[in-house]
């Protein structure tokens, strides 16, 4: 047998395999999961909400009045006084008003999810209608009517599926998360730690200087600061631009500065 011949069995096999070989590799390649080319912040409302809100409005409240009180008085120790009960007091409201807040949430929304539980209880032609409406909001988002039955039907194959169901995409909430979402002592305490963090900038850095205008030029300088920097930084928690976020709090933040010190100025001593 010509050598050839002999040498061109080999080669084609050769070629096989490596094809063989290309395929196996694009195969585990499909196989593989994408990696996240972007990160969502959506889950971090609860808490980061809570954050924010609690951070600037302990720095404005305590700074405010701290210049109100010290546009009226020139006392270092009223001052002091006006700033330490600004300090407890409003982190104490604040983490009161979280807990309260995001509690009747959660009791809400619990109970729009019970009376989906009482009508799937509620017998054979209560679920038929049920599982239409399912399927009308499905119909709603772009699916045809055939489509969307049998994706309602899917989702409803058992009654604690078809509750699922109907809260997240009838009421807008998910059971899985909803714990960990609607936290109200998760609320509080990031209200009342972030408020308390937030007011305690202006509070040591003015309560020490002797000069009373010098030590409100401080307040009011390391308020508006802060103000900043605790802007940035819940917008780049939240994803959101920094500048913008800043800027808007800053503003928020010397209106308030403002107001409550022209009327320490015209009510109090020196007035």
């Amino acid at each position: 047998m010509p050598a050839d011949a002999a040498a061109e069995p080999l080669l084609r096999n050769g070629a096989e395999q490596q094809d063989v070989e290309a395929q196996d590799q694009g195969a585990q390649a499909s196989n593989e999961t994408p990696p996240d080319e972007h990160e969502h912040y959506s889950n971090r409302a609860n808490w980061l909400r809570a954050a924010v809100l609690g951070a600037n409005d302990g720095l404005v409240s305590v700074a405010s009045i701290m210049l109100g009180v010290g546009a009226g008085s020139t006392d270092q120790h009223t001052l002091l006084l006006s700033g330490i009960s600004a300090l407890v007091a409003g982190a104490l409201s604040m983490a009161a008003g979280e807990y309260i807040s995001v509690a009747s949430q959660k009791d809400t929304e619990l109970a729009d999810v019970d009376k989906e539980r009482q009508q799937q209880e509620a017998g054979p032609e209560t679920r038929a209608h049920e599982l239409e409406e399912l399927a009308q909001i499905y119909v709603s988002r772009g699916l045809d009517y055939d489509l969307a039955k049998k994706v309602a039907e899917a989702l409803s194959t058992s009654k604690e599926k078809a509750i699922e169901a109907h809260a997240r995409d009838e009421l807008g909430i998910d059971l899985e998360d909803l714990d960990e979402k609607t936290n109200p002592w998760q609320a509080a305490i990031a209200s009342a730690v972030s408020f308390t963090v937030g007011g305690i900038i202006p509070l040591l850095g003015g309560v020490f200087i002797k000069d009373p205008w010098i030590r409100l030029a401080v307040v009011a300088v390391l308020g508006v600061i802060a103000l900043a920097v605790f802007g940035a930084i819940g917008a780049w928690l939240g994803g959101a631009k920094r500048l913008r976020a800043a800027t808007r709090v800053v503003i928020g933040g010397v209106i308030a500065f403002v107001i409550t010190y022209c009327v320490g100025l015209l009510t109090g001593e020196q007035g």
